[in-house]
């Protein structure tokens, strides 16, 4: 089966209008599409924003930002694994937690007996396959009431919500992909969300060497004007993109699929992936199909995160490229 970007045709005349706007200004970084772009952005997440050229970049602003180099991160296993080295190219050390059966995202019972065992300084919780992870809420609270920082990657949340709240609104950063495959693109790219001001400012330098003092020891993880100019194309259509992936699964795929991940109500999802646990023979293949732990060769015991590996499959669904009702 074909892969489908979630891009429209009509919007290719804007887009090489900004494009060319770009050029001619001689200005192809550090420019007004980026800044516009994370005005959108803003808008939609109602955080403020700090674009950056990958998740990656992102990550390691949050992470560094915190201090957490030689302290110790919990990380759900059943998640890709930039989440656990993030941790370690920031320097601290990672340990796992297991997930949920029913949501693939992290297990707060989990969570309580890990941080009980590790004593760790932050945890990452990560949204899986387009929906907000169920127990958010008491995550957040065991975090701030144990004095934890909590981190959200939102790589595949885009477009969702839960009690009408943003994925990257609980913790005190989100950060956001928009690589090739998620629900909007700029090819490679990144956006780190946060409350935190202190956070944001000392993000926007960290992505430019730490300019314009130098007082951040950051790289670069500037995004391009050409891709931020993509990024607010594809925000200004974030939400159709969204309710046409809502309309079809529910007319196509809920009827054909019982057995799947059911959303409590107040929970939207964005539909990165359509998550079900039974076999699909025209599947996109599995969310995750080897968990961290057994791929850094960590001990310890990961009952639902092993089971979930084994035993959900995603019917595909991309935006208007399946408009025909075959879920292939």
């Amino acid at each position: 089966m074909k892969f489908t970007i979630g891009f429209e045709t009509e919007d290719l005349k804007t887009l090489h209008e900004y494009w060319d706007s770009i050029v001619a200004t001689h200005q192809w970084t550090e420019g007004r599409f980026t800044r516009t772009f994370e005005e959108k952005w803003s808008e939609y997440n109602g955080l403020e924003s700090v674009s950056f050229s990958s998740w990656a970049g992102a990550a390691l602003a949050a992470l560094e930002y915190f201090q957490l180099a030689g302290k110790t991160v919990l990380c759900p296993s059943n998640t890709f694994m930039a989440t656990p080295l993030s941790v370690i190219k920031a320097g601290a050390a990672v340990e796992f937690v297991d997930c949920n059966r029913h949501d693939l995202c992290m297990s707060y019972a989990d969570l309580q007996a890990k941080i009980e065992a590790h004593r760790p300084a932050a945890v990452w919780v990560v949204h899986i396959g387009g929906h907000v992870a169920f127990e958010i809420e008491a995550i957040a609270a065991l975090c701030k009431k144990k004095g934890i920082v909590l981190i959200e990657d939102c790589a595949h949340a885009h477009g969702a919500s839960w009690r009408g709240k943003r994925p990257g609104s609980w913790g005190e950063a989100g950060v956001y992909s928009f690589y090739a495959t998620k629900t909007i693109s700029t090819g490679e790219g990144g956006m780190l969300v946060t409350a935190d001001k202190g956070l944001a400012e000392f993000a926007r330098q960290y992505r430019n060497y730490g300019k314009p003092d130098y007082g951040v020891a950051g790289f670069n993880y500037r995004m391009s004007e050409f891709a931020a100019a993509l990024g607010c194309v594809q925000t200004d259509r974030l939400a159709e993109i969204v309710a046409w992936k809502r309309a079809y699964a529910e007319r196509h795929l809920d009827p054909r699929f019982p057995n799947r991940v059911l959303f409590p109500a107040g929970m939207e999802s964005g539909y990165y992936k359509y998550i079900v646990f039974d076999p699909v023979e025209r599947s996109t293949g599995k969310v995750y199909d080897t968990p961290c732990h057994r791929i850094m060769k960590k001990g310890g015991d990961f009952p639902n995160t092993d089971w979930v590996a084994g035993h959900h499959w995603c019917p595909p669904l991309y935006y208007k490229g399946n408009a025909d009702g075959d879920a292939g």
